[in-house]
């Protein structure tokens, strides 16, 4: 049974398609909704990157998180929104295990060949390393 759910924001179509869907599973399972956006620090990290970065990544997530706290709401759907700093799949991965969820629900990024390549994609870490079942919204 699904009684938590963690989805992951990033702004994109694929993570506002992701959202509704979590919402749609929310209502029909009675289950909680933790919505998270991650904001991965510059390389090397200064302490004054790092406090800009997270002020700026709040105030942005902010606003999105906004109208999806309305639909969730009038859904009825108890909803948590959460912004963290760090590598998004560790990040993703961790309030997952300490959250205990059932299902993570994320979009696939559209990244480059050259991007996956040199980083990796994200959706394809945390569906390595979570503990639970992850859905990848295309």
């Amino acid at each position: 049974m699904v009684k938590r759910l963690l989805i992951v924001y990033d702004g994109s179509h694929q993570s506002k398609k992701a959202f509704a869907l979590a919402l749609d599973l929310a209502l029909k399972y009675t289950a909680e909704l933790i919505v998270v956006s991650v904001a991965r620090p510059p390389e090397p990290q200064l302490s004054t990157e790092v406090h800009s970065l997270v002020e700026n990544a709040t105030e942005y997530y902010e606003a999105h998180f906004k109208s999806m706290k309305d639909e969730a709401v009038s859904a009825g759907v108890e909803a948590r929104f959460e912004v963290r700093v760090g590598h998004p799949a560790e990040q993703i991965v961790h309030l997952a295990n300490e959250e205990t969820v059932d299902t993570i629900v994320m979009g696939h990024r559209g990244e480059s060949f050259l991007q996956r390549w040199l980083l990796g994609s994200v959706a394809k870490r945390v569906l390595s390393y979570a503990h639970c079942t992850v859905v990848v919204v295309r």
